[in-house]
């Protein structure tokens, strides 16, 4: 006859212990997660913004305006955001940038569309962003 103490094995209470452990963790790890996966693709979406800046003053100084420059011609891609084409002003010597959110990003992140313009001004719908 087999005693108790040569069972080995997981008590069913000592599995649901590890099972609450799991959630709490995973609860607290997953919001931080998305924000964090969030601010990485808002410094992906500035980074482009920020090289599409040296597309548009390379274009300027080849011909003496902004006008004619494209998203497409820089080659810039971001699958979370959406990058307008640069309006440039009346004189064709100043223009704006923008970065709008698409899908989860839109959803998830408070600093809405990214701007920035020919004299570096950065703009975002909550300070700080950039």
């Amino acid at each position: 006859m087999d005693t108790i103490k040569n069972k080995k094995g997981f008590t069913l209470i000592e599995l649901m212990v590890v099972v609450a452990v799991i959630g709490i963790l995973a609860s607290i790890a997953y919001p931080a997660y998305t924000d964090s996966v969030t601010k990485t693709r808002r410094t992906a979406a500035q980074a482009n913004l920020t090289e599409l800046e040296s597309y548009m003053e390379r274009h300027f100084t080849e011909n003496n305006t902004y006008v004619g420059a494209t998203i497409a011609a820089s080659g810039i891609v971001n699958d979370n955001y959406t990058f307008t084409n640069p309006i440039p002003d009346l004189a064709a010597t100043a223009y704006t940038l923008t970065a709008v959110p698409t899908g989860s990003q839109s959803t998830n992140d408070s600093c809405g569309t990214l701007t920035l313009s020919q004299s570096g001004i950065k703009g975002a719908a909550v300070s700080g962003c950039w």
